[in-house]
């Protein structure tokens, strides 16, 4: 569960991000027997295992132990923050206080630990979130330690897609002495979904919908008549067929916040991808429609090497840019296409120390059951207790709803099964949604008329949505649905393949190959609806921040709420026309779901936004950050005592700190304090340490008889670290 960085950050000027490597961690199934049902049994019969052998002793196996944490607390926190209507709205924590308040307790994790360095694990810890224990060991000590032999497996469904992979043989035992402390062992199984996907190939055949019919020329088939509107931009891309920027921008109202100078600034968003991309192909995407190119942070997620270039990364990556060209970073977290690896890649940023997003956006998704199956309910309750940890630090945590209608489950061979399903982790209630629609526009680019995106009988691809199977109706939804289940999606924008998005990419075989070399090329799909709301909620959090506002976090209580208020229309537009059934089409019956109607709905959520007012709404409801200030304690020798003194004070509850500019000279070094949250008003002496390079330094320039002053600033911060307001500096003589 851990993730590293290589040191391959920030990278601007080369033609291929890197991606740093994490321990690869999936989630066992108590199976057992060697033929035991595999993950897919209950929507594709024709999937069975074929033992190979035992794995190879000396093999090593990466593993994480959920550890026994105060779960239930935790997403009642994280629900009660994020609720407008909650006396706690918008008072988010950092992840550290999270993990001590709701994470395993410090005794728990001393004795996890403790046994597993003496069985002989390497690489022990608990993860920043106090939520798992990691360890890796030989698969030999493992099969003891959990009481089953390791075999090798191969899953035979479609050829092309059979995948080998290793499971236990017998049933899982948890050893006595860790029973009251953890609730089960995540890695042992490390079978994909749907078979496998290798750092080099291009398949959606396991966990993720990509980018819906993959990328589609100018000339394919849709359902929808060809772009409407007005383009813009380099005129080898407005001679193409896709949507421009400037046209969804426009109709979905962007270009208003960016015309008032919010392009992303001081915002960072993560994005969770399946397959790699050419940072060449976002600065060409960026040069021919005059936007920036924020930086790029690459990590991985189980992987040893980058992820080779694909259509999905770099359609994702080009819609953000267009939505937030001057983010302060994007990061990248990479994984192979099953749903363990992709659903740690979706709370590695919790555990990516100095990289806390404002926004997660995960082009992703599985269909529910066989999420569940392959990483059971103790699996999936700590997963949601993650996302419940990223909504309860302000974290906006978005996926898309899937690109096979109401019928996400599917075969090996990736076509929808008939019956209804939706996609996790879409279906989670601590995470946004995003449908899909077609867009009719006028000269001006204002939409004319908006529909459920349904390509059927043309294509197999429509908007996902429906009702989930694993969650209960959460509150912000009561009220829209008469059914008692978790109702997916919650909003929906531009999705259909075709006109799509113009895109460039030079990814093979995904965007260029035999037949279409043309870079340009068309691309739709929930997949870029997501990081089109991803990079609005960007907006309108810099909008708030500026305004002196908390963050959005989790955006859907305030969203429903909006629906049922007078600002309904100047935020949301309900979807009225077309259904997301693709079940005529696969066995000629219909499915029952889901048709859009006025209100909300199953095909299309509560409809698509209108971003500016969104902005404008958001920024009268969400509460006010506090008054802060700052003062000096007497302090004689600070370089001696190795540290800075201040005393901050907030006017309420507030995540504060402080930090020191020190001048010596011209040269300027900046030191900040620890982050403390002060639950009610008051005040708090904290200390801003200086490092030995910093002392040492001091020590020379004062016996030179320098000039040293540290002007110091006390601080109110986001949990992503961001400051929300400062206090004037307070200069302080430095001295030995």
């Amino acid at each position: 569960m851990g993730i590293s960085n290589w040191g391959l950050s920030r990278v601007r000027d080369r033609a291929r991000i890197g991606v740093a490597a994490a321990a690869c961690v999936l989630t066992v199934l108590a199976v057992a027997a060697a033929c035991a049902t595999p993950a897919l049994a209950a929507t594709s019969s024709s999937t069975h295992w074929t033992w190979l052998g035992a794995a190879p002793a000396n093999g090593s196996v990466s593993l994480a132990l959920p550890l026994k944490a105060n779960l239930t607390g935790l997403q009642q926190f994280a629900t009660a923050v994020s609720d407008p209507k909650s006396p706690e709205y918008g008072q988010f924590d950092s992840i550290a206080n999270l993990a001590r308040r709701f994470g395993a307790s410090a005794a728990e994790r001393t004795r996890v630990t403790r046994y597993l360095r003496r069985a002989g694990a390497t690489g022990v810890k608990v993860d920043v979130t106090g939520l798992f224990a990691d360890a890796t060991l030989r698969v030999a000590q493992a099969g003891r330690m959990f009481g089953t032999a390791l075999g090798n497996f191969r899953s035979a469904g479609a050829r092309a897609h059979a995948a080998t992979f290793m499971a236990p043989e017998s049933s899982v035992r948890i050893p006595a002495a860790l029973r009251d402390d953890v609730t089960g062992v995540v890695g042992l199984n490390t079978q994909p979904l749907f078979g496998s996907s290798t750092p080099s190939e291009s398949s959606d055949a396991a966990f993720p919908h990509k980018a819906a019919a993959g990328v589609e020329n100018a000339d394919d088939e849709s359902g929808y008549s060809p772009r409407t509107g007005t383009a813009a931009g380099c005129s080898a891309a407005t001679t193409q067929s896709g949507f421009t920027p400037n046209q969804y921008l426009t109709a979905y109202n962007y270009a208003p916040l960016q015309a008032g100078g919010l392009e992303g600034q001081g915002e960072r968003v993560a994005l969770i991808e399946i397959d790699g991309f050419r940072y060449s192909d976002l600065r060409s995407f960026s040069k021919c429609f005059g936007l920036a190119t924020p930086a790029i942070n690459g990590f991985g997620v189980g992987l040893k090497k980058p992820l080779a270039p694909g259509g999905e990364s770099t359609l994702d990556l080009e819609v953000l840019d267009a939505a937030a060209p001057k983010l302060k970073a994007v990061d990248v977290y990479e994984s192979r296409p099953t749903a363990v690896e992709v659903l740690n890649s979706l709370t590695a940023p919790l555990r990516n120390p100095g990289s806390k997003p404002d926004v997660i956006s995960a082009s992703l998704g599985s269909c529910e059951e066989a999420t569940r199956l392959s990483i059971g309910n103790g699996g999936l309750r700590h997963y949601e207790g993650a996302l419940a940890m990223a909504a309860a630090s302000g974290i906006s945590v978005l996926a898309s709803s899937g690109d096979d209608g109401s019928s996400a489950c599917l075969t090996p061979d990736g076509r929808p099964l008939a019956g209804t399903a939706v996609s996790y982790p879409a279906s989670s209630p601590f995470v946004t949604g995003v449908g899909g629609t077609n867009v009719t526009l006028n000269a001006s680019n204002q939409i004319v008329s908006e529909e459920v995106w349904n390509d059927a009988p043309i294509a197999i691809a429509a908007g996902g949505g429906g009702f989930s199977i694993l969650f209960k109706r959460p509150t912000y939804q009561n009220g829209f649905d008469l059914a008692s289940r978790r109702g997916v999606p919650d909003v929906s924008m531009l999705a259909d393949v075709a006109p799509g998005y113009e895109i460039f990419c030079t990814a093979k075989p995904d965007c260029v190959g035999a037949g279409h070399e043309n870079p340009w090329s068309q691309v739709g799909g929930t997949s870029a609806a997501a990081p089109l709301v991803a990079g609005g909620l960007a907006l309108v959090d810099q909008s708030l921040r500026m305004n002196h506002r908390q963050d959005l976090g989790l955006a859907n209580p305030l969203l429903y709420g909006i629906d049922h208020s007078p600002q309904a229309p100047s935020v949301i537009s309900d979807i009225v026309a077309n259904d997301n059934d693709l079940g005529p089409s696969l066995n000629g019956r219909s499915s029952g779901c889901c048709t859009a109607g006025p209100g909300y709905d199953e095909a299309s959520g509560l409809g698509s936004l209108n971003l500016a007012g969104l902005a404008l709404v958001a920024g009268a409801t969400t509460p006010k950050i506090v008054n802060v200030a700052v003062s000096l304690p007497t302090q004689r020798h600070p370089v001696a005592a190795k540290r800075l003194l201040a005393t901050v004070s907030c006017s309420g509850r507030c995540l504060m700190g402080a930090y020191a500019r020190i001048r010596i000279g011209s040269k300027t070094t900046t030191r900040n304090s620890n982050l403390f949250l002060l639950k009610k008003a008051g005040r708090r002496t904290v200390t801003i340490g200086l490092d030995k390079k910093t002392v040492a330094t001091l020590r020379g320039a004062l016996a030179k008889h320098r000039k040293v002053t540290a002007t110091v600033y006390g601080a109110i911060l986001d949990p992503s670290g961001n400051i929300e307001s400062r206090t004037r500096g307070k200069e302080l003589k430095v001295r030995s």
